[in-house]
């Protein structure tokens, strides 16, 4: 193994990434860099960030804004294929992980280092998903993954560990649930999710209410879409980020958003959580909505046939695959005619749309109505028929010979 000089290390600020850092200097001599993307987790986790990375032993600390690139560069194209992971995740955590690897290498570039470092674990999705953005953008750079090389397999280790070497860590043994927070969601894991009998307490929500607990009266929203992207809501033109930001507060107040799944991961293990993503929610409603109006039959099942394998490819880590950009490039072609404006109301954990029109539209109220038309010759129904239905007719009379 070749020596590292310098390493660039994903860095959270929690438990695994501070005992990692001076696991690093001591395992591999080298220079560690903590890196920071803000992709929309809280001021709170941002707060004093720098000085904890500092105090851990980092000679430098970068903190990267992602919001709004991760919004319309990643959230955006992915709604357009209509990707949902296993019938009901909206790939929260997913992602957002192609964005942060990619600042990282950025960063691990431009300062000259030659290895990255991230803390996932050798169970989930997320050392595949930064590995395989690693390998697809800068694969000169050597890779290391402390949770597959230490012997610290605890939460008492960790902190013993740090407190041997007087690094402050505001951890503790309280902590009972795993979470990860973006602009796009929460997940939260973990505590007495791990036994799939256990209804979920009120600690595994943070972000939506509890929809007994929500207004009694729904509230309304409007969401205009152009060519597949959410561009206005309530008749405010927003930015990618800042609709989602609207949108996560209205969505939360009313309790939209939650799920409670159990899911494949990519490793083989089955893993339960509870997701919340409020205005995602909302803003799929309205895309899929104005799809109803303008898309085609055949064009329909083919986005849904797309919606199916990106969930996967995202999901999967592939972002930066070829198969990847082609999808996210024929969902986009399809979203060219997705323009129109939608009302959802909000009500007791429920978006639900009420409205919706597009110049786009192929709905024709004259060809759909029950009532008497004089555009619609009923007649014509027969021979369609007949020919639509020719080969099981043949298939038919070929039996009975």
């Amino acid at each position: 193994m070749s020596k590292i000089n310098k390493v660039v290390l994903a860095y959270s600020g929690g438990l695994d990434t501070s005992a990692i850092i001076p696991w690093l200097k001591e395992n591999y001599d080298c220079e560690v860099v903590a890196f920071v993307a803000d992709v929309g987790q809280g001021e709170e986790e941002l707060v004093g960030i720098e000085e904890k990375a500092i105090a851990s032993g980092a000679s430098a600390c970068y903190i990267a804004d992602l919001k709004e690139e991760m919004v319309k560069d990643y959230i955006y194209p992915s709604l357009k294929t209509g990707a949902i992971y296993e019938g009901k995740y909206l790939l929260g955590t997913s992602m957002a992980r192609p964005i942060i690897a990619k600042a990282q290498v950025e960063c691990a570039l431009e300062i000259g280092a030659d290895a990255l470092c991230h803390g996932c674990t050798g169970k989930g999705n997320d050392q595949v998903r930064f590995e395989g953005a690693f390998a697809a953008l800068a694969p000169q750079l050597t890779v290391i993954a402390p949770w597959r090389e230490w012997n610290l397999r605890s939460r008492e280790a960790l902190l013993d560990y740090l407190a041997e070497r007087n690094i402050p860590c505001t951890a503790s043994l309280e902590k009972i649930y795993s979470r990860d927070a973006n602009a796009w969601h929460v997940s939260t894991e973990g505590g007495v999710l791990e036994n799939t009998w256990n209804a979920p307490n009120e600690l595994c929500w943070v972000w939506t209410k509890d929809p007994q607990q929500a207004p009694d009266v729904a509230e309304t929203v409007s969401v205009l879409v152009e060519k597949g992207e959410v561009v206005a809501v309530d008749g405010e033109p927003m930015t990618p980020y800042n609709a989602l930001h609207y949108l996560n507060s209205k969505g939360a107040e009313h309790g939209i958003g939650r799920i409670d799944i159990v899911e494949n991961r990519l490793v083989g293990i089955k893993s339960r959580g509870c997701y919340e993503t409020p205005g995602g929610t909302i803003m799929m409603e309205a895309l899929r909505a104005v799809e109803q109006l303008v898309l085609d039959k055949e064009s329909f099942e083919f986005r849904q046939t797309l919606g199916l394998k990106a969930s996967h490819l995202i999901y999967d880590g592939r972002w930066f695959t070829p198969l990847c950009q082609s999808l996210l490039a024929a969902a986009n072609t399809l979203a060219q005619d997705v323009t129109g404006e939608v009302v959802i109301q909000l009500y007791k954990g429920q978006a639900t749309v009420t409205q919706k029109r597009s110049l786009n539209s192929l709905y024709s109220e004259e060809f759909a109505t029950f009532g008497e038309d004089d555009v619609y010759d009923h007649s014509h129904a027969g021979g369609f028929i007949r020919l639509y239905s020719l080969a099981s007719r043949i298939r038919a009379l070929n039996s009975q010979k």
